[in-house]
C-alpha cells in the first residue's frame, strides 16, 4: 500500500493544510500559495547548457571505462549535433529522450546523472541494469530550442518546402509557430512544435493532402529533430527486434495541485497517448492493434510512481505525483507513435517551464525525474515490472488543474 493510500484510509488528506475552524464547524483547507503561469524571464544558468552537455557526456564516456558509448546521430536544423549515449549490454532496450521542448530542462540533467551512475557504479543494482538492459539516452533532442530557451525549434516553413518539393503549394502545418508563445516572439524566428511531428508509420513521407493537419492526427517527420529520433528508434528495432520501453521527459504547468490538497504537483505520469487501436475510437490505427501494449505501459508508470512514493519518506515533495489527463489522442507525438509500434511508453511531466519557475526547485525536480527513471530501469531489469498490477495505474490521483492556468494544455505542455 502506498503512502497516500494508507493516509487516505486513515482519514488523513495527504498534503493538506487545515485552517482553524470556528467551534462546531468542520475544518477547511487552506488555499494553495500564490502561483502564476504568466511568462517572465527567469535565470536558467544552473541548468546544463548544450555546450556543457557535450563536455559532460565526454567526461562520462571517459570515466565509465568503456561502459558508456557516446555518438552524434544527427543534426538539428541549425547544425548542432544531436547526441546519443548508450550503456548496458542487455537484450531489452529502454529508450529515453529529453528536451524536445527547449524550455523543459530537468530531463537532460537527470539523464546525465543516470548515465554517470550506470557508467561508474559497481552496485548490484547498476550491474543488474547493465546486464539486463541496453539504455539509450538522448538528453537534448531539440538543441536549437534549448539554446533559445523556447518551446519550438528554429526552422521556417520555406526550409521545409525546399527539402520536400511536394509541399511547394501546401499550407504550413498547424504546429508552425509564428506568433507569441509562452512569452517568446517567433515572428522573426519561426519554428515548429517538434513534439507534433511524429507519425506511427515510421516510413511515412510527407504528403500534401495531410497538411495543415491537427493535434489529433499524425505528424509528418518534416523536422530533422524528429527524423533523427525516428532513425534511432528504427535502428534499435532492427538491432534488437523491438524497443521494450520509451520514456519522454517533459514539463507542464506550474500551478496544478494534488486533488484534495494545497500541494503543488511535482510531476505527472501517463501511459496513454492514443485511442486503443482495437476499439472504434482508435480504428484509424487498427493495423497497430497487435503491437499496442497499454497494460505494460501502465505497469511501467506504476514502477515510477512506487519509487517516488518510497522516496517521499525522505522528502514529501517526491510523493506529490499525479496522473496526467487521460482524454488525449496525440498520434503525432513520439510517445503515441512509438507506443503504437509496440513500446511500453511513459510520459514524465515535471512542474513548470523555465518561463514560469526558472531554476526554482531545480535540484528537487531533477531528482524527481532521476528517481522515477531509476524505478523504471530497476523494475524492468529485475523482472518486477511484470508483477505489478496495471489497475494500480488507475488509482494514481488525477491532476487538479483548477482554473489557474492561462493557456490550454496544447499550448504549455505535451
Amino acid at each position: 500500500m502506498q503512502r497516500w493510500q494508507a493516509l487516505a484510509l486513515a482519514g488523513v488528506a495527504v498534503g493538506t493544510a487545515l485552517v482553524p475552524a470556528t467551534a462546531g464547524a468542520p475544518p477547511t483547507m487552506a488555499a494553495p500559495p500564490p502561483c502564476s503561469e504568466e511568462p517572465r524571464e527567469n535565470p536558467i544558468t544552473e541548468f546544463t547548457s548544450y555546450d556543457e552537455m557535450l563536455v559532460e557526456l565526454d567526461r562520462i564516456e571517459r570515466v565509465s571505462a568503456g561502459r558508456v558509448a557516446v555518438e552524434d546521430v544527427g543534426a538539428s536544423n541549425k547544425g548542432r549535433d544531436v547526441m546519443l549515449a548508450r550503456v548496458g549490454t542487455g537484450p531489452k532496450v529502454v529508450f529515453v529522450t529529453a528536451e524536445i521542448h527547449g524550455n523543459e530542462k530537468t530531463g537532460p540533467d537527470a539523464l546525465l546523472d543516470i548515465l554517470d551512475y550506470l557508467g561508474t557504479s559497481d552496485s548490484t543494482t547498476a550491474q543488474r541494469i547493465r546486464d539486463q538492459l541496453t539504455v539509450v539516452a538522448m538528453p537534448k533532442i531539440n538543441p536549437d530550442a534549448g539554446s533559445l530557451d523556447r518551446r519550438g525549434n528554429d526552422m521556417t516553413w520555406q526550409e521545409v518546402q525546399s527539402r520536400f518539393p511536394q509541399l511547394a503549394t501546401s499550407p504550413p502545418p498547424w504546429n508552425y509557430i509564428t506568433d507569441q508563445r509562452q512569452g517568446d516572439d517567433y515572428s522573426h524566428r519561426p519554428g515548429f512544435d517538434v513534439n507534433r511531428d511524429y507519425h506511427p508509420d515510421l516510413a511515412y513521407q510527407p504528403q500534401p493532402q495531410d497538411f495543415p493537419g491537427s493535434s489529433d492526427r499524425p505528424g509528418w517527420f518534416i523536422t530533422p529533430e524528429t527524423q533523427t529520433v525516428r532513425d534511432v528508434y528504427t535502428g534499435l528495432q532492427a538491432e534488437f527486434g523491438a524497443v521494450d520501453t520509451y520514456v519522454d521527459l517533459h514539463h507542464q504547468g506550474a500551478c496544478y495541485t494534488v486533488p484534495g490538497t494545497d500541494r503543488f504537483v511535482t510531476m505527472s505520469l501517463s501511459g496513454k497517448f492514443v485511442a486503443d487501436p482495437d476499439t472504434p475510437e482508435g480504428a484509424a490505427f487498427a493495423e497497430f492493434a497487435d503491437s499496442y501494449r497499454p497494460e505494460y505501459s501502465k505497469q511501467l508508470n506504476v514502477a515510477a510512481y512506487n519509487a517516488l512514493q518510497d522516496a517521499a519518506e525522505r522528502n514529501p515533495d517526491f510523493g506529490d505525483i499525479t496522473l496526467y489527463p487521460q482524454d488525449i489522442n496525440l498520434p503525432g507525438t513520439g510517445l503515441g507513435a512509438f507506443q503504437l509500434n509496440g513500446s511500453g511508453a511513459v510520459l514524465f511531466e515535471v512542474r513548470g517551464q523555465t518561463q514560469t519557475l526558472g531554476e526554482q526547485h531545480r535540484e528537487m525536480l531533477t531528482r524527481t525525474v532521476y528517481i522515477g527513471l531509476d524505478g523504471i530501469l530497476s523494475s524492468i531489469a529485475s523482472g518486477e515490472v511484470t508483477q505489478l498490477d496495471p489497475a494500480a495505474y488507475d488509482q494514481i490521483p488525477p491532476t487538479d488543474r483548477g482554473q489557474r492556468t492561462l493557456q490550454g494544455t496544447t499550448d504549455i505542455e505535451d
